[in-house]
């Protein structure tokens, strides 16, 4: 592949985004890193990659500068600074050709924000959250979901195909947002049902494999089923068969249910699925389950007295 692109600023490498950085760098790129865990950044520098001592630093000669961070107040803080504590933001300090994308799953609010004030500064930027988990950013085989300017969006796929297999534009700053809850909401739904019907089947003296089996190549087969099974010991290399260990955590689903509800308020949607879902993994959470896999979810409904 030619590489039009060479400096890549990344920042926020996390479960998902050290991985994402790591595929940059074995495919020959010259990334530089940042994160607020030093742990993080040495474990990309043994890959290969530079470091910096803050953000700026590292996104200040970059082609493209890539985030992933928690929840919109950090993409806010990033990329715009605080004028009052006399704080640069990204926009502040990186090159006029940089290319802006925030891998981040944040409200759409945050995004259209930052990419509002990208635009006034005559810089591109696309929200490009993310689909696959942990599993498919180590295999390069994210889904990214764009929103952001047809140009934005050309620009993107060069880096983006590194790290993904399926490149996806939703629509104009923000819609990337908007399609990545929509398809959360519909996940937690998903593994919620799915949960629920593999007991019941358990509690009937039904094997969960060969339920599972069933019901894959039945009128109730979706993805849990196919890739990513809540019950423990029904296929391997998921969170169910390794104590509900790594994956996509509790705490993070809740946070997008969230801003699902709050997306839907803000449209007049109608989601008492969704409603209900997030309420079940509210509850999951605070019984102390917050770092486990989503799909721990499944515990919900066994039946501790067999």
């Amino acid at each position: 592949m030619t590489q039009t692109i060479t400096q890549v600023a990344f920042i926020g490498l996390g479960n998902m985004g050290g991985p994402m950085a790591a595929n940059l760098v074995k495919a020959g790129l010259k990334v530089t890193v940042f994160d607020l865990m030093p742990q993080a950044v040495a474990e990309l520098v043994k890959l290969g990659a530079n470091s910096a001592a803050s953000a700026n630093e590292a996104a200040a000669n970059a082609d493209v500068v890539i985030t992933m961070l928690p929840a919109g107040k950090h993409v806010r803080g990033l990329y715009l600074g605080n004028a009052q504590a006399d704080q640069q933001g990204l926009l502040d300090v990186v090159a006029s050709h940089c290319l802006l994308i925030d891998s981040s799953t944040i409200d759409a609010a945050s995004a259209q924000l930052v990419g509002q004030a990208a635009k006034a500064k005559g810089l591109e930027f696309i929200d490009a959250p993310v689909s696959g988990g942990t599993a498919g950013a180590a295999a390069g085989s994210l889904t990214f979901i764009c929103g952001g300017s047809d140009k934005a969006y050309a620009m993107a796929q060069e880096v983006l195909g590194i790290m993904g297999g399926n490149i996806f534009h939703a629509g104009d700053v923000g819609a990337g947002q908007i399609a990545k809850i929509c398809n959360n909401m519909l996940l937690s739904v998903l593994m919620v049902g799915t949960s629920e019907s593999l007991q019941m089947g358990i509690d009937n003296g039904l094997d969960p494999k060969v339920l599972s089996d069933i019901m894959k190549v039945s009128s109730g087969g979706n993805w849990t089923l196919e890739k990513y099974n809540p019950c423990p010991n029904v296929m391997d290399n998921v969170p169910s068969s390794k104590a509900y260990q790594g994956g996509f955590m509790v705490d993070l689903m809740v946070k997008d249910l969230g801003l699902s509800q709050e997306a839907a308020l803000a449209s007049n949607s109608s989601t008492p699925m969704g409603a209900l879902a997030r309420s079940l993994y509210v509850n999951h959470a605070r019984q102390g389950h917050g770092k486990l896999d989503f799909s721990s979810i499944f515990e919900q409904f066994a039946n501790k007295n067999k």
